[in-house]
């Protein structure tokens, strides 16, 4: 670590899968459902309610559930999201970074 540097803290990182595989791959990818335009509107959604500096976005590679996907991962929690709308994308924001509740009817179960 460089001296007098300090760790950014971020309440919630968020990474988005942005994956892309060749067109006809049987496991699919993120991408093509729409993950990159997704990754876009959290970004924008996190800065326009303030959280920019106290929640990080990220793009994810594989994350191993294209074919559920778009997938979403909050740490440090460690909730996975199948998120398919930016309406899906507002309402993580609003109840799970906002509020500290998981939405369950998103939650990726095991």
């Amino acid at each position: 670590m460089i001296p007098g540097a300090h760790m950014p803290h971020f309440e919630h990182h968020v990474f988005v899968c942005v994956n892309k595989r060749p067109p006809g791959h049987p496991k699919g990818c993120c991408a093509d459902k729409g993950s990159e335009e997704l990754r876009e509107f959290f970004k924008a959604e996190i800065a326009r309610h303030g959280l920019k500096g106290r929640v990080r976005i990220n793009a994810a590679g594989c994350l191993d559930q294209c074919l559920r996907g778009p997938t979403v991962v909050i740490y440090s929690e460690g909730t996975w999201y199948q998120v398919k709308t930016k309406e899906d994308a507002a309402e993580i924001i609003e109840r799970h970074i906002l509020q500290g509740e998981v939405v369950e009817r998103l939650r990726m179960k095991d």
